[in-house]
């Protein structure tokens, strides 16, 4: 009976990781695309690899991924959401929003790591 309760403890803990896995990779691809769609419309001023409308999608589909992990990433993830609803119109012309959604990234890409770290 104990061997038949630590394997269902052990798939699930396992079923969890994997959840959290997939999930921080994914969160972790959106944020590079968020940044590279910062970087055209700011840098290279390309209206449409760096279209906000696009960037709406990946601030929506990281904060929705991140429902999936834990009250820190949320937290994260819902601080990336609020820059970004703070700055979306003015980063192709301003420094400060560019820099400010990149630091928010980034900070957001760490807290994904660190969730990663902590896995069983």
């Amino acid at each position: 009976m104990v061997g038949f309760s630590y394997n269902v403890w052990r798939m699930e803990i396992t079923e969890y990781n994997a959840n959290i896995r997939d999930a921080s990779f994914e969160m972790l691809l959106q944020l590079s695309e968020l940044e590279l769609i910062i970087y055209s419309g700011h840098y290279d001023n390309d209206p449409i690899a760096g279209n906000p409308r696009k960037a709406w999608v990946k601030v929506g589909l990281i904060k929705d991924l991140s429902q999936i992990t834990n009250a820190r990433m949320q937290l994260a993830t819902e601080k990336l959401h609020q820059d970004w609803r703070e700055n979306w119109h003015t980063f192709i012309q301003d420094n400060q929003s560019t820099e400010l959604l990149i630091k928010s990234i980034d900070e957001t890409r760490s807290e994904v790591r660190f969730l990663l770290a902590t896995l069983e």
